[in-house]
C-alpha cells in the first residue's frame, strides 16, 4: 500500500468520474396490466408516500393526521418515496429533541401509505405483507382496518391481506403504517421508519409456513469421514394438506440429492464444505403438490459445514481450531443511517475481511437479512443477538417497555429467520442486561428466552455478552445461575486475570470476549506516543482522540493489549472487538458534546475509510504480507522535531528509509503460547497492564512484547517508506510523503449495483494527498444523484444529505447512484477560529473563554486521565502548548497580552515565543519584550514590533514537561496595536 504517491490521476480543482451503468432488471408492480405470472414474492419498496408528523415528540399535536390510516384520506402532498427509508438520517443533527447518544439525531411519529390494486387472479390466493424491519412500534392498517401491530424495531413480522383487500383489478386499496420513534428508544441511533425491505407474498392458501423450511446437516462431522452428508429438510405446511418434494443443488445448479416428504432425510455425495476461507453454498428447493398440482415452492440456500466450541480448546470449524476475529457491527451504515443498502453492506463486509475479520456480532439487535445473505456468501461467522434490553429499560422509551409481552415471539422469529444460515454459529439472549444481576428477574427470563431458541433451534449454542463477569461470580448469585444455563458466555472488557479465573471455575463452559478493546481514535490524528493512556483534545474542530492505540476511558483496553490477551489462551474461543467500523451515536469521549455525533471506536470511520487501527488488526489477522506506517501524515511536522514512528506489519522485519536513506531495521520475534502456537512480537517491558507485577501484560510463557516496531525519526520533508521484509526479501511496502498545499481532487470509485461510493482525495500539485486539508468539495451527479456524503469525522454537524462536505484529514466521500457521472470540485478551507489552542482540556475550558471578558472562566490544558482496564490515572503536561487569536482581515498588532492562573498545578509558561501568520506559515514576532505578572491572574505583557496579520499565536514551554504540574491556565487573552 501506498498513499500520497504522485499520479497521472485527474487531480485538478474539479475533478470528473464516469461510473459504469450496472441495472438489476425491475419486479413488476403488483397488478400491473400485462405482467408476468404472480412470484411468489415480489418487492412492495416502491410508490409509497410518507409524511413526518413530528420530530420533537411522538405526538400529532394538531390532530391532522388522525385519519391517516383510512383509505379517503388525501395524502396527496406528501413526499413520495421507495423504501427502504430511514427519515432522522435526512435531517441536519440538532439539540432540539434529540440526545447526544443517539447522534444528536430526532426520532418523532411518521406516517406512510401505499395505495395499489390487485388483479382478479389473485382472488382466494393468500396475501401477505413481509417487513423486515421497523423503527420501531409500529401500526400497520390494511384499508382502514388495524392489521398488525409491532412494537420491536429490529425483527420482521407478517401482515396478512388475504381476507383485507380488494382483488377486482380496480378497487384501490391502501395500507398505512404508523411509525412511533419516541427519543430516548436506545443507546445509540436507531434510525426512524421502514428501514428495511418490505415483500408481497403471493401463495395458494395451502403453502409453505412462514420460515417454514429447516435445512440441518446432522452427523456430519461422521458422515463426511464417510464421503457424503446427511441432510435433513423439513418443511412447515400451512393451510392444508400437500405433498412435499425437496431437491438439493450444488453452487452450479447441478441436481445432487431428492427426496419426498415434510421430514426428509438426502444423501448429498461428496460435499464441498463452507468456511470464512470457501463459502460453498448448496440449495434446497422445497415443493408442495396438493393432487398432483404444484401449489408452492421455496429456495433455501444453505451450506454444509460443522463446528463446536470446547471450553478447553476454544473454536473449531469443520475439524480445524480457529480463533474467532470478530468484530462488533451496529446495524447503521454510515451517512446512509439505518436504511438497508445491500451495496453499502457488501462494501462493509469487505472491508471487514481485508481487515482479516472471520466473523461478526450483530450488536445488538437481530439484523436485517440481507447481512446474514452476505456473510454466507462473503463467508464470516455470526454471533446473532437479540436484545439490549429485558424487561428493565436502560432509556425511558426502549424495548424494555414491550418485553415481557412480545420477547418470545421476537427470539423466535430472530432465530427462525437465520436458522439456514451456515454463518451462523451463536444465538445470543442479551446484551449488559441489567435484570442478569437479579435473581427473581433476570433468572427466570433467562431460562425462558434458552428455552425459547432451543424450541425454534437445537443445533447451536446459547450464549450472552455480559460486563456482570468482570469477577468470579459467587455460587448462587444471578450472574452464577444464569452462566450454568449457558453453553457459554462473551464477556465483555474482561482482564487476563478474571478471563482466566472463570476458566478455572466454570470449566464447562466456553468463553469468548463479546466485546474487547474499545479503544478511541480518530483517522489523522496523533497525540503523545510516548503515554500508554491519554486525556483527549475539547478544542473546538480537534476533537480528535489519539491514533496511536493510546485513548481508553475507564472500560477499555488498547487494541494490542486485547490481541495479546486472546491469542494466548487455547480455551478463549477468541474477540469481537469494539468495533469493526464507527456508528452514529455514543460519541464516547466526547458525551455531550455538539456537534460530536458518532462513536470513535472504529477500525475504520463512518464513510469506511481505516484507521491506523485497521492495520494493526491486519498484521495479527492475515498472512498476505502488509506494512503499515503509523502517523499516515508526514507533513504537518516542524523541521527536526522528533516523530514516534510505529509500524505494524506481518512480516519478521522491518526497515525504515527517510528519503532513501535507511534509518535502521527492526525484527519481531518468533515466540510460541503454551499451548503451541507461533506467534511474533518484540522482546521488550511494555508498561500496559497494571494488573502485573511487572506492570507489562505478561504472556502464560512469561514473556513480554509489543506488535509493532518503533522508531523516533527527526522530521525532514520528502518521503518515509517501510519496507517489510520475509525471509530477507522484500514482500511489502508504505510510503508517506510531504504534502505541499491543496490544489485539486482526485477521485476513485466503489462501485455497486444500486449505489456507488466516490472517494474524493484532496491534493497537492504533485498528487500528494494533504492530511491537514479540510476544504470543502461539492459533489454533482449529472444523469443521477448524489444520496449522501461523509467525511468519516465525528465531530461534525453537516447534514449527510448534504452534496458538499468539508475533507477531514483531505479525504471526503460521496454515496451517488450507479450510473452517475460525478463532478467535485475543491472549495475553501474552514476560516480560523476567533480563539484556539494546540490543547483543551475539558469542554468547559475552551479557547473562547479567554475572550469572554469574564475573569472566572479561561482556557486551560490541565487534564487528567482517568484509570482504566490496563492504566492508572495518569495526569502528564505537555512541552509543548499554544493559544491563538484570529480575526478576519489583516491588522496592525504589536502587543499580547495573557492573564495566567497560577499555584497547584499551573504555572508560568518557562519559555515563550509571539508568532505571526504571514500568509503561507508562522513566524517569529520581531523584537519580542516580556513582562511577566508577579501574582495570578495578572496580566503579562508581550510587546513587539508592529506587524500585519490575521492571526497571533502564543508559543510556550512548560518548565516540568511529562509530570503533574506545569500546566497553562489563561483567563484572558487580547491583542492590541
Amino acid at each position: 500500500m501506498t498513499r500520497g504517491r504522485r499520479t497521472a490521476a485527474l487531480c485538478a480543482a474539479v475533478a470528473a468520474l464516469l461510473l459504469g451503468l450496472l441495472t438489476a432488471p425491475a419486479a413488476p408492480a403488483a397488478g400491473a396490466a400485462g405482467a408476468a405470472p404472480q412470484a411468489r414474492s415480489q418487492s412492495f419498496d416502491e410508490g409509497w408516500r410518507f409524511a413526518l408528523v413530528n420530530t420533537e415528540s411522538a405526538t400529532d399535536p394538531t390532530g391532522a393526521y388522525a385519519d391517516a390510516y383510512r383509505p379517503s384520506y388525501d395524502d396527496s402532498a406528501w413526499r413520495r418515496l421507495d423504501l427502504p427509508h430511514d427519515w432522522a438520517i435526512e435531517r441536519p443533527p440538532t439539540t432540539t429533541g434529540s440526545t447526544y447518544s443517539e447522534g444528536f439525531y430526532p426520532g418523532g411519529l411518521g406516517w406512510y401509505r401505499k395505495t395499489f390494486t390487485l388483479p382478479p387472479r389473485l382472488a382466494g390466493k393468500r396475501l401477505s405483507l413481509e417487513f423486515d424491519g421497523v423503527y420501531m412500534d409500529s401500526s400497520v392498517y390494511v384499508n382502514g382496518q388495524v392489521a398488525a401491530r409491532h412494537p420491536y424495531g429490529y425483527t420482521g413480522f407478517e401482515v396478512d391481506l388475504s381476507d383485507l383487500v380488494h382483488t377486482d383489478g380496480s378497487t384501490p386499496n391502501t395500507v398505512a403504517v404508523k411509525v412511533v420513534n419516541q427519543v430516548q428508544s436506545s443507546r445509540w441511533y436507531s434510525g426512524s421508519g421502514i428501514y428495511r425491505h418490505v415483500r408481497l407474498i403471493t401463495t395458494d392458501r395451502t403453502h409453505i409456513d412462514r420460515h417454514g423450511v429447516t435445512v440441518t446437516t446432522p452427523d456430519l462431522k461422521d458422515t463426511y469421514q464417510d464421503g457424503y452428508a446427511k441432510v435433513r429438510a423439513r418443511t412447515r405446511v400451512a393451510g392444508g394438506d400437500g405433498t412435499v418434494t425437496t431437491t438439493v443443488y450444488d453452487a452450479k445448479g447441478t441436481e445432487v440429492a431428492r427426496a419426498d416428504g415434510a421430514d426428509a432425510e438426502l444423501r448429498v455425495p461428496d460435499p464441498q464444505l463452507w468456511s470464512p476461507d470457501r463459502p460453498y453454498r448448496y440449495t434446497a428447493v422445497s415443493t408442495v403438490t396438493v393432487d398432483g398440482r404444484k401449489v408452492d415452492s421455496v429456495r433455501t440456500r444453505f451450506g454444509i459445514r460443522w463446528f463446536s466450541f470446547d471450553p478447553d480448546h476454544g473454536f473449531s470449524l469443520n475439524g480445524r481450531r480457529t480463533k474467532l476475529r470478530g468484530v462488533n457491527l451496529h446495524h447503521t451504515l454510515g451517512p446512509l443511517g439505518a436504511a438497508v443498502s445491500e451495496d453499502a453492506m457488501r462494501r462493509q463486509l469487505t472491508k471487514m475481511k481485508q481487515m482479516g475479520v472471520n466473523a461478526v456480532r450483530t450488536s445488538h439487535n437481530p439484523p436485517a437479512p440481507e447481512l446474514v445473505e452476505l456473510c454466507d456468501e462473503l463467508g464470516l461467522l455470526l454471533m446473532v443477538e437479540a436484545f439490549d434490553t429485558w424487561r428493565t429499560p436502560k432509556k425511558p422509551y426502549d424495548y424494555g417497555r414491550f418485553f415481557d409481552e412480545h420477547s418470545d415471539s421476537d427470539i423466535t422469529e430472530m432465530v427462525r429467520a437465520a436458522r439456514n444460515s451456515p454463518a451462523v454459529v451463536m444465538w445470543s439472549i442479551g446484551n449488559e442486561i441489567p435484570d442478569g444481576t437479579s435473581v427473581e428477574i433476570g433468572v427466570p427470563i433467562a431460562r425462558r428466552l434458552i428455552d425459547d431458541i432451543k424450541a425454534a433451534d437445537p443445533t447451536r449454542p446459547v450464549v450472552i455478552g455480559s460486563h456482570s463477569y468482570t469477577s468470579v461470580p459467587q455460587d448462587g448469585s444471578a450472574q452464577d445461575q444464569i452462566l450454568r444455563m449457558l453453553d457459554g458466555v462473551g464477556l465483555n472488557y474482561n482482564s487476563a486475570k478474571s478471563i482466566d479465573a472463570l476458566h478455572a471455575k466454570y470449566p464447562n463452559t466456553f468463553f469468548f470476549e463479546s466485546e474487547s478493546a474499545s479503544a478511541t481514535s480518530a483517522r489523522g490524528a496523533y497525540q503523545d506516543p510516548q503515554w500508554g493512556n491519554t486525556a483527549q483534545d475539547y478544542t473546538p474542530g480537534r476533537r480528535e482522540p489519539s491514533s496511536y492505540d493510546n485513548n481508553m476511558v475507564s472500560w477499555a483496553s488498547s487494541g494490542e493489549h486485547a490481541l495479546k490477551k486472546d491469542r494466548d489462551r487455547e480455551f478463549f474461543a477468541g474477540q469481537f472487538i469494539w468495533s469493526g467500523q464507527d456508528y452514529i451515536g455514543e460519541p464516547t469521549p466526547y458525551n455531550n458534546v455538539f456537534p460530536v455525533k458518532t462513536s470513535y471506536f472504529g477500525a475504520v470511520d463512518t464513510a469506511g475509510f481505516a484507521k491506523d487501527q485497521f492495520y494493526l488488526y491486519q498484521s495479527q489477522w492475515t498472512s498476505r504480507p502488509m506494512v503499515h506506517l503509523v502517523p499516515m501524515d508526514w507533513t504537518t511536522h516542524e523541521p527536526g522535531e522528533q516523530v514516534s514512528v510505529w509500524a505494524y506489519s506481518n512480516a519478521e522485519k522491518v526497515e525504515l528509509f527517510l528519503n532513501g536513506r535507511s534509518l535502521g531495521a527492526r525484527s519481531f520475534d518468533r515466540k510460541t503460547t503454551t499451548y503451541g502456537a507461533a506467534y511474533r512480537e518484540t522482546t521488550e517491558p511494555t508498561g500496559d497492564d497494571k494488573q502485573y507485577p511487572s506492570g507489562s501484560y505478561t504472556s502464560p510463557n512469561g514473556s513480554t512484547g509489543s506488535l509493532k516496531l518503533r522508531w523516533n525519526v527527526p522530521f525532514a520533508k520528502g518521503e518515509l517508506t517501510a519496507v517489510a521484509y520475509r525471509d530477507g526479501k522484500p514482500v511489502a511496502r508504505d510510503t508517506v510523503r510531504t504534502a505541499g498545499s491543496p490544489a485539486g481532487v482526485r477521485l476513485r470509485v466503489e462501485r455497486g449495483k444500486k449505489l456507488s461510493f466516490v472517494t474524493a482525495d484532496v491534493v497537492d500539485a504533485r498528487g500528494v494527498l494533504v492530511p491537514y486539508a479540510d476544504n470543502l468539495v461539492a459533489f454533482r451527479a449529472k444523469d443521477g444523484r448524489v444520496v449522501a456524503t461523509d467525511n468519516g469525522r465525528q465531530e461534525n454537524g453537516t447534514s449527510y444529505a448534504s452534496p458538499a462536505q468539508r475533507a477531514f484529514h483531505g479525504r471526503v466521500m460521496a454515496v451517488v447512484t450507479t450510473g452517475s457521472h460525478v463532478t467535485a470540485s475543491l472549495g475553501p478551507a474552514s476560516p480560523a477560529p476567533p480563539a484556539d489552542a494546540s490543547f483543551s482540556a475539558s469542554a468547559t475550558t475552551l479557547p473562547e473563554a479567554m475572550t469572554d471578558d469574564d475573569p472566572a472562566t479561561g482556557w486551560s490544558s490541565l487534564a487528567t486521565k482517568g484509570a482504566s482496564l490496563q492504566f492508572p490515572a495518569m495526569t502528564h503536561a505537555h512541552a509543548r502548548e499554544w493559544v491563538a487569536l484570529n480575526w478576519t482581515g489583516e491588522r496592525s498588532v504589536s502587543r499580547l497580552t495573557a492573564r495566567f492562573t497560577t499555584g497547584g498545578a499551573l504555572t508560568l509558561p518557562q519559555s515563550v515565543r509571539v508568532t505571526y501568520w504571514n500568509g503561507t506559515r508562522y513566524v517569529p514576532a520581531p523584537g519580542v519584550r516580556t513582562t511577566w505578572a508577579d501574582t495570578s491572574d495578572a496580566p503579562s505583557t508581550f510587546a513587539f514590533s508592529p506587524v500585519e496579520t490575521s492571526r497571533l499565536r502564543l508559543e510556550m514551554t512548560s518548565p516540568t514537561p511529562g509530570a503533574a504540574t506545569g500546566f497553562f491556565r489563561i483567563s484572558e487573552l487580547t491583542a492590541e496595536p
